[in-house]
């Protein structure tokens, strides 16, 4: 095929690609399911208890059933509703109008009982047909009507009521009884409407047919009540642990500044690309619209839910797209510093590539695994997202970048264009007039191993000033870390005005609802983050948040989490993070060998460190998104050892020498990381734009999520190259010499092999 026809192919291609996503962009937009911080809504953890002290606690999917019922009745759309072990719930709904009505309905018993005034039971819910409460009006006031499916018994109870005499002849109508309830005591409280029962009604004479119940109702609230009978009963109690509420005000904000941030991120990255490599640097760019039209459509068909820490793993996935372009790029032009010919360097460049993709991806995949099958909320989100990037990248670069670039190379139009392909031409040898190969990158006259012990300091230094920080924070009682709610229990509220706010009118206006101990934190001038260490009662943080939207115009989000699950918070995030460090150890020693497997974990815990040691000396907050962001970092730390050690690995295979000294691994480590050096520089730059975009113009709600990537970044970056290069050298130099397996020499590492024109071009 000649060049113009595979161009026209690659036009065609490009042209298709994008008139599918104009196609489909806008029904992927409008299928999206936004999760309650991107549109507001609640989430709650429920623990759930039988009824009577003792009793048996019925099947937890029955229990999920009968809060399914209750949601129906709120007409919320796709609610999610999670069993999470033996005896909790954990409710999600996005987009809830009344937030409090549904708290009330969702964990309601709802047992209706109809008893005498010496509340002895006459009758429950059984004795109504199915769905046979309905609103109702008489005389224009609104009343619950109530279709009684066995009216002969009805007859005969209220019959025998009637006879009771004056002052007993009354069906005292309960929602809710519970043992020590009384009609005696409450009636008391009729005067201020506080009574616990729903109507006491006098019975003269035995009722033939339906029923109704009266009582001081406004429309809504019958037809609540009417819901709450049709829905059934619940035969448990359901205790909050931990609650989340999100304004819609708020969601939709931090939906617009993460989506807007996410595309700076990405046009940046793109622009990066296309500087540095050129064509196919324009390829990426291409594929980078792809990779986001292609992950929003598979998750939007799996049907996900987009968080904002989701969004947050779709912009990370940027950068681990770029980054298996980058190393297939970066190997394509080493075979043409070597002299290859465009085609066979493109070709020996996938080849040379794909294993290295493939771990360092699969490394990835390993961690995002585990947070989904042992995370929860959040982490489970911020999962999904990144197994399907995970997904996506290897497919898009293995089959579809291939396939475009193999368009553009195999055209033969760009044979005498190297320059375009990110490489100098004039350090392009001539192998045909026997020239040598002339440039081994811009690190070739560094020694790393010499300059190791610099960064290795500097590292040291950060980790011990982060242990002397932790250690003092923990004696003067605040904390070695400065724990969020979600870890150390408490009450976290999020205010908004349009006024600037300030940190005395806060605590004065806090302290009106008995919230003395407070910290707060600002975001700018007009968004305030407010923690107390109690899980405040429901009544008394509904009266602050109602005199918080009063007087300073908008809704505010809470979150509150009990004691018990902020211990058991801290003890998953270790045994996540346990974990994924043995699954990947185990796979980097199948594929690798035990050293390789070493170097990387000991990288992965300096990264840990690192971040950890940066947040407890400048007392940045520490949360759930945090375990995320420490398993992501896990994966992506791996992912730059992974190319390094491919590289260590690749030429200890190949090396000539029958016995390797220790001066020879010196030289395969400096070889090495000079040809892997700028990968590492510019595939951390990449990923760092759209997490530095996120940072400055995204959310402030995950701005923790986003500076400990950052952070994990920079430590990932370096400690690839001098932390675990520099064990497994020192393990190497120190074991005993052994003979090299007789290899054959891979020619396309050298220039044994002459390129003549016409012949083996």
């Amino acid at each position: 095929m000649k060049a113009r026809p595979r161009l026209v192919i690659f036009a065609l291609t490009v042209i298709a690609i994008f008139t599918m996503i104009a196609f489909f962009a806008k029904d992927v937009q409008e299928n999206m399911t936004l999760g309650l911080d991107l549109q507001g809504g609640f989430e709650i953890v429920y623990e759930v208890s039988p009824l009577d002290v003792g009793g048996t606690l019925p099947s937890m999917a029955a229990v999920a059933r009968s809060v399914s019922k209750r949601i129906d009745v709120l007409g919320v759309s796709e609610p999610e509703i999670v069993i999470e072990g033996e005896n909790r719930i954990r409710v999600q709904l996005a987009g809830v109008s009344d937030q409090e009505q549904a708290r009330r309905i969702i964990s309601a018993t709802a047992n209706l009982t109809f008893r005498d005034v010496d509340d002895n039971l006459l009758a429950d819910a059984s004795i109504l047909t199915e769905g046979g409460a309905s609103l109702g009006f008489e005389n224009g006031i609104p009343v619950v009507s109530l279709k009684i499916a066995d009216q002969n018994k009805f007859f005969e109870l209220t019959e025998k009521v009637s006879k009771m005499g004056a002052g007993k002849n009354l069906i005292v109508t309960w929602l809710d009884f519970e043992e020590g309830d009384s009609y005696e005591a409450e009636r008391l409280k009729e005067v201020t409407g506080q009574q616990k029962y729903i109507s006491a009604a006098t019975v003269s004479a035995g009722i033939k047919g339906d029923a109704i119940i009266k009582g001081s109702f406004s429309d809504a609230e019958a037809r609540e009540l009417a819901d709450l009978i049709n829905s059934g009963s619940l035969p448990v109690k359901m205790a909050e642990l931990y609650s989340n509420v999100v304004s819609a005000e708020f969601g939709v904000a931090a939906f617009n500044q993460t989506l807007f941030a996410g595309f700076v991120g990405i046009f940046l990255v793109m622009a990066a690309m296309i500087l540095v490599y050129k064509l196919p640097g324009i390829v990426a760019a291409i594929m980078l619209f792809l990779y986001v039209f292609v992950v929003m459509f598979i998750y939007n068909t799996m049907g996900g839910v987009f968080t904002l820490p989701g969004i947050a793993a779709l912009v990370l996935g940027v950068g681990m797209t770029v980054d298996a372009n980058i190393i297939t790029f970066e190997r394509i032009k080493d075979e043409l510093y070597l002299g290859r010919t465009l085609e066979k360097a493109y070709v020996e460049g996938h080849q040379l590539a794909f294993w290295t993709i493939f771990d360092s991806q699969f490394t990835t995949f390993i961690a995002a695994l585990i947070m989904y099958i042992m995370g929860t909320g959040a982490v489970k989100g911020f999962a999904t997202m990144l197994m399907v990037t995970v997904f996506v990248t290897v497919m898009l670069n293995v089959y579809f970048t291939k396939f475009l670039l193999g368009l553009l190379v195999r055209s033969k139009y760009f044979n005498n264009k190297k320059g375009l392909f990110g490489v100098k031409p004039s350090n392009i040898p001539d192998v045909t007039k026997g020239e040598n190969q002339k440039y081994f990158g811009p690190f070739t006259k560094i020694d790393f191993i010499k300059e190791s012990k610099k960064f290795l300091i500097g590292s040291a230094a950060i980790l011990i000033l982060g242990l002397s920080m932790f250690t003092i924070n923990t004696f003067r009682s605040v904390g070695g870390f400065n724990l969020g709610i979600d870890f150390s229990s408490g009450t976290k509220i999020t205010m908004q005005s349009d006024i600037p706010l300030t940190l005395e009118e806060i605590r004065v206006d806090f302290a009106k609802f008995g919230y003395d101990s407070i910290s707060v934190q600002f975001a700018g001038d007009d968004i305030a983050y407010v923690t107390t260490r109690e899980t405040e009662s429901t009544e008394n943080l509904r009266a602050l948040k109602v005199f918080i939207e009063e007087k300073y115009g908008h809704e505010a989000n809470d979150v509150v989490v009990t004691p018990v699950v902020g211990r058991e918070l801290v003890i998953n995030a270790l045994t996540l993070s346990l974990l994924a460090w043995i699954l990947m150890m185990v796979y980097i020693t199948l594929r690798f060998e035990w050293d390789y497997a070493l170097g990387t974990i000991v990288a992965l815990l300096h990264d840990i460190f690192i971040v950890l040691g940066v947040f407890a000396i400048f007392r940045i907050e520490v949360n759930t998104e945090l375990v995320a962001v420490i398993l992501a970092i896990i994966g992506y730390s791996v992912d730059d050892s992974i190319v390094v050690f491919d590289r260590i690995r690749d030429s200890v295979k190949h090396w000539p020498k029958p016995h390797i000294s220790k001066a020879d691994y010196r030289q395969i480590v400096n070889s090495s990381l000079q040809v892997t050096l700028w990968r590492s520089l510019f595939n951390t730059f990449t990923t760092i734009l759209p997490v530095f975009a996120l940072i400055t113009i995204g959310s402030p709600e995950i701005f923790e999520f986003n500076f400990a990537m950052l952070i994990g970044l920079f430590a990932g970056a370096y400690s690839s190259i001098f932390v675990a290069v520099q064990l497994w050298y020192y393990i190497r130099i120190n074991k005993k010499p052994q003979s090299q397996k007789s290899k054959k020499t891979r020619k396309k590492e050298t220039l044994d092999e002459m390129t003549i024109i016409g012949i083996n071009d």
